[in-house]
């Protein structure tokens, strides 16, 4: 039978229309929109034509690793594993969200995207040379979904059915027509080869160096304290640049990790050029710690990149697991006692903004008081919302900075008196005269100067605070459990928040051991919320409803909010060059490349001191 089709160009892009089944064909997929590079483009604007390929650079990671999978719950995977694989599509560093075709060519969906299918490439093969096919997307789709990290589950959970078209075609049918990024992040499913893993424990760590089909493989390794890549010359997308997403990128040659087991001593390693490139993430250390003779010099680079990214929320996270954090009353009491203006001016050089938002740095963020669009999904829920999600601004607890914060201390006091706590000699204790204590557990020991004067102010509310300093596998573990009272966690959003709001905030994956729901929220509001967000008819929908969202993450104090800044802070010997023009999104690392003359010249320098 012979399709009608209608070949439709325009300046923007090319896309093949199935007029019978109304279907599109098309070299990349928008979430909203169309894609900002046409399906003829060579490459995208932050890369540079002179990148050259080759050298060899040490950067460093903290802790230690015990396996090559990182695709399940079970250990802790090397920094750079991922540079070994690669996705169905990969998106641009400067659009909100768009996929482009990297194993695939194309990509197939009908108007109501209740489904999505996948052409591969030809040339797309496995680092032993087998080609790659639909039966190793099928076979890595299934496994993740039955073996992998929970996380697999509440992302592809409205997949309802994978099927082989061809040895290069597969499709995925949905269980809904309604949830639109469903074709684009089913395009970010990392493919594994099915004739590798099939006979070996997928469930199991292992430190058996792993198949993968990105530019980069493991050159050597000694477990737990180094790793190093080295580029694969052989890699299939770097011929006749097969993949325009992928040209000007993945530059160095050879990329060694060193693992420290403390911060203080990775940044020493660096100073003395033990290690090429550094982000420094200590504003103290910032302002202070690099004031050496390289950074005077001109051998070490010092550079705040800017960048449009969404700051997502670092916070004081509590476990409403546990009782003495299930009142919001007691939450919000406990915001009064974290003083961020004096924070940031005796310990942060004023470095940071207060956050604000789950969004924040974003069009997602909410602000003032709803709109109308807004109340349209809040009112609803009118009488089980706190009412401030409806007449106020949200706003956290503000101070003078003087450290003095009697006012506010009372305001606390207020609240834990009325959620029925009392003071008795100088400790607060319930009506079962148990007290009221808890531990604070971090993984990184620079951030004890931060919590401790948190601590000293919990102490003069009559709470007991400790605070406990553990390494990262232990940390890991007990996360993985929610074997915790506090934590500070990072909940990181994309400019297209959607089916990974589930692992967030969803009541199933507050009790999933591994889930990010590490708060414990089970809120049906919440739930409510994100379902329609990951239904949003179009972008302005979306953003409407993300803002909901945030009200009610807010208003319900899951978290005392902490700090961001909305540029990079990166350290690195002048031995790179990279493109002039920078990505909205991301860094851009994998654009940079090393200078050989540059290279030469820093090497003689450090050889000399």
């Amino acid at each position: 039978m012979n399709i009608l089709k209608i070949i439709a160009f325009t300046s923007v892009f090319l896309i093949t229309q199935n007029i019978y089944a109304k279907t599109t064909i098309s070299h990349a997929i928008a979430m909203h929109g169309e894609p900002k590079y046409a399906e003829d483009f060579i490459s995208v604007e932050y890369i540079s034509n002179s990148a050259e390929k080759g050298g060899a650079i040490v950067r460093s990671a903290i802790g230690s690793y015990d396996t090559f999978n990182p695709f399940t719950l079970k250990g802790s995977s090397p920094a750079g594993i991922g540079l070994l694989f690669e996705s169905l599509t990969l998106g641009s560093s400067d659009e909100a969200f768009t996929e482009y075709g990297l194993l695939a060519k194309n990509i197939e969906w009908p108007e109501d995207r209740s489904w999505v299918s996948f052409t591969l490439r030809k040339e797309a093969e496995w680092h032993d040379g087998k080609k790659i096919t639909s039966e190793d997307i099928i076979w890595t789709f299934n496994t993740l979904m039955e073996k992998g990290h929970p996380f697999y589950g509440y992302y592809y959970g409205d997949i309802k059915e994978v099927i082989k078209i061809s040895e290069d075609k597969v499709k995925f049918i949905f269980a809904t027509n309604t949830n639109k990024e469903l074709p684009l992040i089913v395009g970010q499913l990392p493919v594994l080869p099915k004739h590798y893993w099939e006979n070996k424990n997928f469930e199991e760590t292992t430190l058996d160096m792993p198949l993968g089909s990105g530019p980069y493989k493991i050159k050597s390794f000694d477990a737990g304290r180094s790793i190093t890549y080295e580029l694969n010359e052989d890699y299939w997308g770097f011929k006749n640049n097969a993949v325009p997403i992928k040209v000007g990128k993945d530059n160095i040659g050879t990329i060694r990790y060193d693992y420290y087991k403390d911060r203080g001593v990775e940044r020493e390693a660096f100073k003395s050029g033990e290690i090429d490139f550094f982000s420094e993430n200590t504003s103290k250390e910032w302002a202070t710690g690099y004031n050496i003779g390289a950074v005077e010099e001109g051998l070490i680079k010092k550079e705040l990149i800017s960048h449009e990214n969404p700051q997502g929320m670092q916070a004081f996270a509590f476990n409403t697991r546990k009782e003495i954090f299930k009142d919001k009353r007691i939450r919000k009491a406990l915001a009064y006692a974290f003083d961020f203006e004096w924070t940031n001016k005796n310990l942060f050089y004023g470095a940071y903004n207060r956050t604000d938002s789950f969004f924040e740095n974003s069009e997602l963020a909410s602000y003032n008081l709803p709109s109308e669009k807004e109340l349209q999904y809040l009112n609803p829920y009118i009488d089980l919302l706190p009412k401030e999600v409806f007449n106020s601004k949200f706003q956290n607890p503000y101070t003078d900075g003087s450290g003095f914060i009697r006012k506010e201390l009372q305001e606390a006091t207020n609240l834990i008196k009325a959620a029925g706590w009392i003071l008795q000699d100088g400790k607060l204790v319930n009506s079962k005269n148990q007290p009221f204590e808890f531990e604070i557990l971090l993984v990184s020991p620079a951030f004890e100067r931060i919590v401790l004067p948190f601590i000293d102010n919990l102490e003069k509310l009559g709470i007991n605070a400790t605070l406990r300093t553990v390494d990262s596998s232990q940390y890991q573990k007990r996360i993985e459990s929610f074997d915790f009272d506090m934590i500070v966690y990072t909940f990181s959003q994309s400019l297209s928040p959607g089916n990974e709001q589930r692992n967030f905030w969803g009541s199933n994956a507050a009790d999933t051991n591994g889930s990010r729901n590490v708060i414990g929220i089970k809120n049906e509001i919440v739930d409510s919320l994100i379902e329609k967000l990951i239904n949003a008819k179009d972008r302005q929908d979306l953003i409407t409803i993300t803002r909901a969202l945030d009200r009610v993450l807010l208003w319900n104090y899951y978290v005392i909010p902490q700090w961001h800044i909305s540029a990079y802070r990166v350290l690195y010997w002048d031995m790179f060059d990279q493109p002039k023009k920078k990505p909205k999104y991301s860094l851009g690392f994998d654009t940079w490349w090393i200078n050989q003359n540059k290279f030469d010249l820093i090497n003689s320098q450090r050889s000399a001191n």
